[in-house]
């Protein structure tokens, strides 16, 4: 998805097709959400242009399946969400390269100074968490989304998300006091109690 095309694809096309108040709707929602949204998954996938393109898929998305603008509560949430799942697609595809590489590079001598203690992130150890725990520590500590609205969206009790929030947070200590505590390891995985709510 390039700048150039702009016009032609991405969120803008779908706008355009939109009529009235739809298209009204739609481009207050992306005036509203889209800097927001792009900043949060720049923080994720740490690089400018994924961050745009997903960015920008997650509005295709939504605005896509959204045939009128009174029949979606909090459409912000559900792009949210979207992009959570873009964003874990795009984790997946990362690692899957990885591997790729490290079996292709096997054979060859470690560089000296790669510590693979040291080569872990905070994001690379939410990545590690399952889709259950990720999914609501994205959208809660990364997206500042409140538990009542997290519980909506992902269709489960509060009770469940404050727990889930809690386990993620645990599990993250465990793996950051375990010594892989890489770059920003003691950045705010903490930043709010289990039964904190907006």
């Amino acid at each position: 998805m390039g700048t150039e095309a702009g016009a032609e694809t991405g969120p803008y096309a779908t706008l355009a097709s939109g009529t009235g108040a739809r298209r009204a709707v739609a481009e207050q929602l992306f005036a509203a959400n889209y800097p927001k949204l792009a900043g949060w998954v720049r923080r994720l996938v740490d690089d400018d242009e994924t961050a745009h393109e997903i960015a920008s898929e997650a509005f295709v998305r939504l605005l896509s399946k959204w045939t009128s603008p009174g029949k979606l509560d909090n459409p912000q949430s559900y792009l949210y969400m979207i992009a959570t799942n873009l964003v874990r697609d795009h984790w997946r595809k990362t690692e899957r390269e990885r591997r790729a590489m490290r079996t292709v590079t096997a054979g060859a001598e470690p560089e000296p100074y790669s510590d693979p203690a040291q080569d872990v992130g905070v994001r690379e150890l939410i990545q590690q968490l399952p889709a259950r725990l990720r999914d609501p520590f994205l959208l809660h500590y990364y997206a500042g989304f409140g538990i009542r609205e997290i519980a909506v969206l992902l269709r489960r009790p509060d009770g469940t998300i404050k727990a889930d929030l809690y386990h993620a947070r645990t599990r993250l200590k465990e793996a950051l006091a375990g010594g892989s505590g890489g770059p920003g390891g003691k950045r705010g995985t903490d930043g709010k109690g289990a039964g904190d709510a907006r």
